[in-house]
């Protein structure tokens, strides 16, 4: 509906697009029960009728999955994204087992869609690539702040529409026109042939301000409205970990839980919710910790089979007690090694939170560059996050609240800044990356600030366990942490996945289970050229 109502009203504009979106509809998406119930029945041949396959809204999906696994009994719920079915920004109420969407507004009007706009035009992936942008931002100065503004008719609750003169998304194969050249100066960038310069940071710096305006303000009037002391938020947006961290500064809401796969894959569980809850009207048990168990909802192996692949694929393997383990692999970590460490369950979401994750000591000035270029092979800018001990949480960050799933951003204590001499006030742009900020630089970003994952025995002991002996070993109680993948590839999931990436890296270690692989004993005919495999996102 409302692809057909939009290519309407833009008509005779779009039709190339129309074009090659209509033959996929046809074909496919308009018959997506049947698709679902023939795809039912190869799982289980008695499945007998697509009356059992209910649709949830986008919208609801996402507040389901923001609201019910949350600590709270009642909570105003705010999801902001590109698209769903013609809402972008929706704000809901849910209270025990209940959830209604009270306010939305629709597409072309979106958050979401004017972030990827910019992350289009910077030169990144769009759907992927808002990462980038996000962490771009630092860099640069909010100079095109105004320029931004001009796209937006932004209220004072934070309610916006979108200037459609300057977008082609609505109808086109592109983000942005001419239009938006024109008003920003520049042609989007060619990320083939051309390098990141200080006008792309400075944009990246100006969409990163202009959408924490946002999200404040629509915080702030929600808050005035309903009154209501909780908040929980999805979507998308409510992956803008700067954002959220602002929104946490501004102290507006007592109390705020963010769904840890905030973006569509969450959507998935959140119509399971919905349907169990809203539909269903199952009684609802308030877990005061939050009901998604540490986000560690993915595959797990035993040790038996972690040791048959690793055999099968040609791995050299010492298998360690636990105690030896923890020790061997937090003596490693002070020694300036790089680990893959692969435990327990996998993550459910976007962020590696200790279960497939790439591990370095925070200490070391070069971790954070000889992580992105020799292990990620990303952009030496990309900020990694640091896991730390929750009860060392406040002495080492301007933050003392639970930050489990790496969605908040905070600012490191004075106390262990490096303040900046004269002449290094003085750089731009990527020149501010090698220079010391704190007593932990390879999670320290430009703009002193970390992405933080708080870490307790009670959600992952084994990551509890091996951070309290690095403490005890450096002082320490920070780990590097970024997910267990490649540039472009998805988070490892099997132990051969995590070995092929050992194997194609610069990692030194891989502990996986109760094993230890040491890349010096390994064959080194197994080595893997990762460096041509992924595209840029």
């Amino acid at each position: 509906e409302r692809l057909l109502e939009t290519y309407v009203a833009f008509a005779p504009k779009g039709f190339v697009s129309f074009t090659k979106a209509m033959p996929l509809w046809i074909k496919e998406k308009l018959f997506q029960k049947n698709f679902l119930f023939n795809k039912l029945k190869e799982h289980d041949e008695s499945y007998k009728s697509d009356s059992n396959i209910f649709f949830s809204d986008h919208h609801l999906s996402h507040a389901a999955s923001a609201f019910f696994p949350s600590p709270f009994n009642e909570a105003v719920v705010l999801t902001a994204d590109g698209v769903g079915e013609w809402a972008t920004t929706t704000v809901a109420i849910g209270k025990k087992n209940n959830l209604e969407i009270k306010k939305e507004i629709h597409f072309p009007h979106s958050l979401g869609l004017l972030y990827s706009a910019f992350t289009y035009y910077i030169g990144f992936k769009v759907n992927s690539g808002e990462y980038k942008l996000m962490g771009l931002a630092p860099y640069g100065n909010p100079i095109y702040e105004e320029k931004v503004k001009e796209l937006i008719d932004l209220k004072d609750d934070g309610t916006f529409r979108l200037d459609q003169t300057y977008f082609n998304y609505a109808t086109g194969l592109t983000m942005t026109n001419e239009k938006f050249n024109n008003l920003f100066g520049q042609k989007p960038r060619n990320p083939k042939n051309e390098k990141i310069t200080q006008f792309h940071m400075d944009i990246a710096a100006s969409i990163q301000k202009v959408t924490e305006e946002i999200m404040i303000s629509l915080v702030k009037s929600i808050r005035e409205e309903y009154d209501i002391k909780n908040l929980c938020l999805a979507g998308g947006v409510a992956l803008n970990c700067v954002a959220n961290g602002k929104i946490l500064k501004e102290k507006i809401f007592e109390n705020i839980w963010i769904q840890p796969a905030a973006g569509d894959a969450g959507g998935s569980l959140g119509a399971a919710l919905a349907l169990w809850y809203v539909e269903d009207g199952n009684k609802r048990l308030i877990n005061p910790n939050d009901d998604m168990k540490g986000s560690y909802l993915g595959t797990e192996f035993n040790q038996k089979e972690i040791e048959i692949e690793l055999k099968s694929v040609g791995a050299k393997f010492e298998i360690l007690k636990y105690e030896q383990l923890i020790d061997k692999t937090a003596e490693l970590l002070s020694n300036k090694k790089a680990i893959g460490w692969f435990q327990g369950r996998m993550e459910f979401g976007p962020r590696a939170l200790g279960g497939r994750s790439i591990l370095g000591d925070p200490r070391s000035d070069k971790m954070q560059k000889n992580l992105n270029l020799k292990v990620k092979f990303r952009e030496s800018f990309r900020p990694f996050a640091p896991s730390v001990l929750r009860e060392d949480l406040s002495e080492w960050f301007n933050m003392n609240v639970d930050s489990p799933y790496m969605l908040l951003v905070a600012d490191i204590n004075s106390s262990k800044k490096i303040e900046m001499t004269s002449d290094q006030k003085k750089l731009f742009g990527i020149e501010k990356l090698n220079i010391k900020r704190s007593e932990v630089p390879a999670v320290t970003h430009v703009d002193y600030s970390a992405r933080v994952q708080t870490v307790t025995r009670e959600k992952n002991y084994r990551y509890y366990d091996l951070i309290s002996k690095f403490k005890k070993e450096t002082g320490c109680p920070i780990l590097v942490n970024t997910s267990f993948n490649v540039r472009g590839e998805p988070i490892v999931n099997t132990p051969t996945d995590a070995f092929n990436c050992f194997m194609g890296t610069d990692l030194d270690y891989l502990v996986i289970g109760d094993c230890i692989l040491d890349k010096n004993h390994q064959n080194q005919n197994l080595k893997k050229d990762y460096s041509k495999n992924f595209e840029l996102d």
